[in-house]
């Protein structure tokens, strides 16, 4: 090992939404076998640092689910394949809501995990969260996902606080030729695919797709049907284009529509005070993203990306209508022998329009928010093939709290080619939603009990335009090893130190005669609340034999969280009882001929005090047979142990809860 003698720059970095490069993806083989565990090992990643790096390199958590793992999952959605994830809590709510959170603070928004798509934010301003019925694409197009457990704030941004999920499809030219898949089971009550790629020229390669899905509803605890029947139709595309030997262009698009049912539970001024309805939520959106690359050299890569994202939806009878205009340059370049740096800055313009009701109020029910954003990183070698430290830092200013500086200190020592440790110190923050600066929801209202209460009480959240960004800062440390030829092992340990965490502080009641005299009593949001959180991830990677591959994960996770003495709030000091101290995950691939496949997945998630959740067991199975190699019959079924069972307390007291049902399907796919 030669020494290198580096003086280390000070970076100051910021914001992005997307990786850097997508026309260079591997590609994955369909037989499992052909993967050493070396070479999977040897993945690229793009989402720590948005530029090409070994996965074993990173200094970061980061899981990579690769394409042989999300064909072979038995999932129909993105939500459901990210259980095999150490460090994530996947939670199913009803038939088309999921809570899906990083290190605690579970929610059906949570607010501190960013998720993209090919680099495309589809993190919801107004809400702040994300929506995952509406985030699909065609399973089959997908290369891998990447998710980082801890901050990725210093490239990624605001509200990349406990982690990033990137989904990024497959280049157009590994899925040229046609694919059809058709399927039908007792709860997907049929679902079918079709996409067609071709190639332009000997350097222009072209796919589109179309897909469908309906699920049947869940069922209450009490047996009966919960009304949230969910059914989708999207379809998209994708251009991947080599200009010239140094420029590669990629231009793609989707379009979805969807309609999911919904029972919810509102609160009225006048008797009865609360009712029960049943409505549909509908929701329209498109998108287009375009991204073009240059290589001035080996050392010098130069990308444009621009992406227009529109959202229109009813949500709980709540017409919203957002559009999103991002655009970002980036440049990597290396400087000298021990430097690899990059730099990039951004523009992001959103525009919302949100129709008040009765249910749902709002201050400003059309405005204009802006966001400008820079970040740079350097990588810098300070002992060759031994010591490596990345500092960045990422900088924002948004129309809520103005500037926002999101800097991260990393370290990667690889004394061996067999063993990694790494080390971060990072800082993040959350930034308010539109609800939490300037939106009104209805509650609950208690009726009256005269003589001691003659009017009913009406409380209702109410947002704060002082409210301020929630703060993180994050200490990580990690190990990787590979003790034997087949068997990998990686630990990741956290702690955080959070701060102005969101409260919901009980105000004063006024006296209100319209519709009806009774007592408004407002729930202002604000910042009263510190916590900490902390627990270890192991995740194990084991061929087996040649034909059988084991990928197990275990989770610890425990939260403290602390209210300011002069907080009213008595709801979300119990948000830590709402994420499991355990959770564990067993994947079994085996090859039981070259024709035939067997896959079993077991998941243990503890118990959740809030809402009394318990602990629960999911088994599922795949069964798939290839009679010729482009033809695959397919026999899948999910949570076999139990009948039904209740995986989450939704975090809002409207939404009426259900249980998730066992699920059996068929599925036979077609590649010519």
């Amino acid at each position: 090992m030669v020494t290198v003698l580096c003086v280390g720059a000070v970076l100051f970095a910021s914001t992005s939404s997307w990786s850097f490069d997508e026309e260079e993806i591997n590609d994955f083989p369909t037989d499992l076998t052909e993967m050493s565990l070396e070479e999977l090992m040897d993945i690229e990643v793009t989402s720590v640092s948005k530029k090409a790096q070994k996965a074993s390199d990173a200094a970061a958590a980061i899981y990579v689910i690769t394409h042989e793992d999300i064909r072979r999952s038995g999932a129909t959605t993105i939500a459901e394949m990210l259980r095999m994830v150490p460090g994530l809590q996947v939670a199913r709510a009803d038939a088309n809501t999921w809570a899906v959170t990083a290190r605690g603070f579970a929610g059906q928004y949570a607010n501190k995990l960013l998720v993209l798509i090919d680099g495309r934010s589809v993190y919801t301003p107004l809400f702040s969260g994300v929506f995952w019925s509406r985030q699909d694409t065609l399973l089959a197009d997908i290369e891998r996902i990447e998710v980082i457990r801890g901050p990725g704030a210093s490239v990624w941004g605001a509200n990349a606080v406990n982690g990033v999920i990137n989904i990024i499809t497959r280049h157009a030219r590994d899925t040229q030729g046609g694919y059809v898949m058709g399927g039908y089971g007792n709860e997907e009550e049929g679902f079918g695919a079709m996409r067609y790629g071709l190639e332009l020229s000997e350097n222009a390669w072209f796919r589109a797709y179309a897909k469908y899905t309906d699920r049947d509803d869940s069922v209450y605890r009490r047996g009966s049907k919960a009304k949230d029947k969910w059914n989708t139709r999207q379809g998209g595309f994708r251009l991947d284009w080599e200009l010239t030997e140094n420029d590669t262009l990629t231009f793609q698009g989707d379009t979805y529509e969807q309609n999911s049912g919904n029972t919810d539970d509102l609160a009225l001024v006048t008797p009865p005070y609360s009712t029960s309805i049943n409505h549909d939520t509908e929701t329209r959106g498109s998108n287009l993203l375009t991204r073009l690359n240059h290589d001035f050299s080996e050392s010098s890569i130069l990308s444009l990306q621009l992406y227009y994202d529109r959202v229109d939806s009813n949500i709980y009878d709540l017409n919203q209508l957002h559009d999103i205009v991002d655009l970002e340059v980036k440049h990597q370049f290396k400087l000298g022998d021990c430097h690899d740096l990059v730099w990039g800055i951004g523009y992001r313009a959103i525009r919302e329009n949100v129709d008040s009701n009765g249910f749902v109020t709002m201050r400003d029910e059309s405005r204009h928010d802006g966001l400008i954003s820079g970040f740079i990183q350097d990588e810098i070698t300070l002992v060759d093939e031994l010591l490596r430290l990345t500092v960045g830092s990422k900088f924002e200013h948004n129309d809520y709290t103005g500037y926002e500086v999101q800097p991260t200190a990393r370290i990667l020592v690889q004394p061996h080619e067999n063993h990694t440790l790494w080390a971060a110190v990072s800082r993040a923050v959350r930034t308010p939603s539109t609800i939490e600066d300037s939106g009104q929801i209805g509650v609950q209202t208690i009726p009256p009990n005269p003589p001691f209460q003659p009017f009913s009480i009406y409380s209702f959240f109410q947002g704060d335009e002082d409210f301020e960004s929630e703060r993180l800062t994050a200490f990580e440390i990690g190990y990787r090893v590979q003790p034997m030829e087949n068997l990998s092992l990686d630990l990741a340990t956290f702690f955080n130190v959070y701060d102005n965490l969101r409260t919901l502080e009980v105000g004063t009641p006024t006296l209100t005669f319209l519709p009806a005299p009774h007592l408004a009593l407002p729930i202002t949001v604000d910042n009263r609340m510190k916590g900490k959180t902390y627990g270890a991830e192991l995740a194990a990677d084991w061929w087996m034999a040649d034909w059988w591959r084991f990928r197990s994960a275990y989770t610890f996770l425990q939260m403290e969280l602390n209210l300011d003495n002069n907080s009213t709030d008595t709801v979300n000091e119990a948000g830590e009882k709402a994420s499991p101290h355990h959770q564990i995950s067993v994947r079994s691939y085996i090859d039981l001929m070259e024709s035939l496949e067997l896959d079993v997945g077991y998941r243990y998630v503890d118990r959740l005090p809030q809402g009394d959740v318990g602990n629960y067991s999911g088994f599922d199975m795949r069964l798939a047979w290839r009679p010729i190699d482009d033809l695959e019959f397919a026999l899948v079924g999910q949570n076999l142990f139990r009948r039904r069972h209740y995986e989450f307390e939704p975090d809002f007291d409207w939404i009426a809860p259900s249980e998730v049902e066992r699920s059996v399907y068929a599925q036979i796919s077609w590649r010519f």
